[in-house]
């Protein structure tokens, strides 16, 4: 009974990694009306919701990256089921296996003592990755969608003043008036450039890619129609250029440089955080606050006697 009901589980989780995706493409297929030529556009919009400022858009973007987080959540859940001491079976392996590459990618980039930081660089890197790779199956891939990449900028960036405020709000100001005080509205704008920049890199690596793609396939569709058009019947118009080399640029633009940009995306994060935060002000104020909860310790003992 009980091997049946994790075989039950275990096709239920496979199933939901695999039906957020058919559920996009059936979804595009559907919604997609037809068009002739090359036809570059943004995300679609499905439905919109009507907010007091502006309406809030369903996108495209948003329906896959909601797709990609449900399919890596059951994916988490499938390979982490009935873990045990020892490691009997080979999900629990790999499972093993990511969590110590994870860990030694943190040790060596921020240290050991930011070991916490494994399953927030994780999610961001497997959901930056997944989200590009969604290209592969015709879907609009939620990297190429400013809203999303920008969203991840901010919650990166409110990470990243987090550690810098360790050390407290007095250096942190401070430090935008060094060197001197006329470099105070230089530092400010660099500080909020780091979201934009980090957002835009991301976003404009993917988007260049699929658009740079689409261009290739039309001429390459294109060309094939002028020089084949000797032959007869139907086959002067199969697109035999387009047969491979859009292949070899995908391998590119979808797997490698999507992978890339997913972990460029994770280390700037995690070296802005490393890089903001001040240790040595970090303790000293932690022992300037002790020390005042000690002497409020000692005059409430005094006043108690």
């Amino acid at each position: 009974m009980t091997k049946l009901k994790n075989k039950i589980i275990d096709g239920f989780l496979i199933a939901m990694m695999i039906l957020p995706f058919v559920g996009c493409i059936v979804l595009k297929v559907l919604t997609t009306p037809a068009s002739e030529g090359i036809d570059i556009k943004g995300a679609q919009i499905y439905f919109e919701i009507p907010m007091p400022i502006q309406p809030l858009y369903i996108t495209e973007a948003t329906v896959v990256s909601a797709a990609v987080i449900i399919s890596l959540l059951c994916l988490v859940l499938f390979i982490t089921r009935g873990l045990k001491r020892d490691p009997e079976s080979k999900r629990q392996i790999i499972a093993e296996y990511l969590v110590e590459t994870c860990d030694n990618f943190i040790k060596s980039n921020m240290g050991e003592s930011y070991l916490f930081f494994s399953p927030f660089v994780a999610a961001i890197m497997a959901i930056s990755a997944f989200s590009s790779l969604s290209s592969l199956l015709g879907l609009y891939p939620p990297t190429s969608d400013m809203s999303i990449v920008g969203g991840w900028a901010i919650l990166s960036f409110g990470l990243i003043t987090h550690y810098k405020l360790k050390g407290g709000l007095r250096k942190y100001i401070k430090g935008f008036f060094d060197p001197i005080p006329i470099f105070a509205p230089f530092n400010i704008i660099g500080e909020f450039s780091t979201p934009v920049s980090m957002a835009f890199r991301h976003y404009g690596n993917v988007l260049s890619g699929c658009v740079v793609s689409t261009l290739v396939a039309a001429a390459l569709g294109g060309a094939s129609n002028l020089i084949f058009s000797f032959l007869p019947g139907f086959l002067s118009g199969i697109p035999l250029l387009r047969v491979g080399i859009p292949a070899i640029l995908s391998v590119y633009f979808d797997l490698f440089s999507g992978c890339m940009q997913a972990f460029i995306f994770a280390i700037l994060t995690m070296l802005y955080c490393v890089n903001g935060f001040n240790e040595e002000d970090y303790l000293e104020r932690m022992a300037k606050k002790q020390a005042r909860k000690d002497k409020k310790a000692a005059k409430n003992t005094a006043a108690a006697k």
